[in-house]
């Protein structure tokens, strides 16, 4: 098989007689059957209004001209700007000239306003024109709101652009771009939201990123799980990705016990997780089969579409009297989805005016990440916490630094 998929759940084993809950951890990861990476189909959507002026336009274009270099003649690329309208700078076309490509990138000048949806339907565009045989990624870049534009337009081009296979990332420049707007962008098709709190890290970010698509193996996977009557998904939101980011995932039901489950695109060196809360009623003592799961995806490079995985059981032994014990990795994936969910808490206080039950909440997500080892995104939420018990308030950068690190895993336990 050419993706591998893992199960595991928190406790296999349940008291006889009663209901329980389970976690449900699933890891997706590609084998790799090719040497080189598969091709790309690039777009590159850039923020280039009037407060993009000076060095962060500067920096901006470095960073894209430095993505150029490393693009193969086999990958595609085209280059979306936009302020309160769009052009298309570089149009959809193969790696052939980098010279011309970074000339017409260096002569890009600042101008107007912002209006995103529409730099991301340009994008869309350009970017179905080279979907053949290709990993399709936008990186979509803005410093500020979408003053021009309308948000619930972006979201919906970011989930018809999931529909096509084709991904958003998504890159705050600066410290006032719209953090729900570009999460939920990013989240709607699989993509990663970034940071760039200071234009000196925009080419380390975008080197970064685009590490991370050229690792990309397949695309438009989804987990498909069927489960017995003796168990169902959880009440409250009950799916969610915890690697590489910390996603909220929606789901499809086609048929009663059946469960489609978008994650987008599979990679060789990133392991995609899935944490799926599972409700079980009571059950008699022996082992039971209560569902099976795969996974079905594309592969561009073949132009091969609905393949599948192999099909894991999933069993459950009910035994007298259990007392439950929390398997050791999947413990790891559950305090990652508290500790994004316990920032998102904070958040809400926060909005709410209720600054100490904020500090309150931020404060334990940052104990949770310790408990992660994620010891750079414990520094940051206790941070935050620390300037709201002190200024009733969050700056504009730590409200982003804050997301980021509810989202992301900083930093990489210590070994054993």
């Amino acid at each position: 098989m050419t993706v591998e998929l893992i199960a595991k759940l928190s406790d296999p084993i349940v008291s006889a007689g009663q209901g329980a809950q389970r976690q449900l951890e699933l890891t997706i990861t590609a084998q790799r059957q090719q040497r080189q990476r598969a091709p790309l189909n690039l777009c590159l959507i850039l923020d280039h209004s009037g407060s993009m002026a000076g060095v962060p336009l500067v920096t901006v274009k470095r960073a894209a001209e430095s993505l150029v270099d490393r693009l193969l003649p086999t990958d595609r690329l085209s280059v979306v700007v936009f302020d309160h309208k769009a052009q298309v700078l570089v149009p959809n076309q193969w790696v052939e000239d980098k010279d011309i490509i970074k000339a017409q990138i260096g002569a890009l000048e600042p101008s107007g306003g912002t209006a995103i949806d529409v730099g991301m339907k340009l994008g869309l565009a350009e970017l179905a024109k080279g979907k053949q045989g290709t990993i399709s990624q936008a990186f979509l870049l803005t410093d500020g709101e979408n003053e021009h534009g309308d948000n619930q337009r972006c979201l919906d081009l970011a989930k018809l652009a999931a529909e096509y296979n084709i991904t958003f990332n998504t890159l705050g420049f600066g410290v006032h771009w719209n953090q729900d707007i570009l999460e939920q962008i990013a989240d709607a098709g699989g993509g990663r939201l970034m940071f760039i709190e200071y234009a000196e890290q925009a080419i380390a970010c975008f080197q970064s990123l685009f590490s991370h698509i050229s690792s990309l193996d397949y695309t438009n996977a989804h987990v498909l799980l069927t489960l017995s009557e003796a168990v169902q998904l959880g009440n409250f939101k009950p799916v969610n990705q915890v690697a590489p980011d910390t996603i909220e995932l929606t789901y499809e039901t086609p048929n009663p016990h059946e469960y489609v489950i978008r994650v987008g695109d599979i990679s060789a060196t990133v392991k995609r997780t899935l944490l799926v809360t599972l409700s079980i009623q009571p059950l008699p003592p022996g082992s039971h089969l209560v569902g099976f799961m795969q996974v079905r995806y594309d592969d561009p490079v073949q132009q091969s579409v609905g393949l599948f995985s192999e099909r894991i059981p999933l069993t459950l032994t009910a035994e007298p009297e259990h007392i439950p014990e929390v398997d050791p990795q999947v413990q790891q994936s559950i305090l990652t989805l508290e500790k994004y969910r316990k920032t998102k808490l904070a958040e809400t206080k926060l909005q709410s005016g209720d600054t100490a039950g904020a500090a309150t909440f931020l404060q334990s997500a940052a104990k949770t990440a310790l408990q992660l080892g994620d010891t750079e995104a414990a520094k940051i939420l206790e941070a935050s916490a620390q300037e709201l018990q002190q200024q009733s308030t969050l700056s504009e950068s730590a409200l982003k630094r804050t997301r980021i690190a509810s989202k992301t895993v900083l930093s990489s336990p210590p070994s054993t």
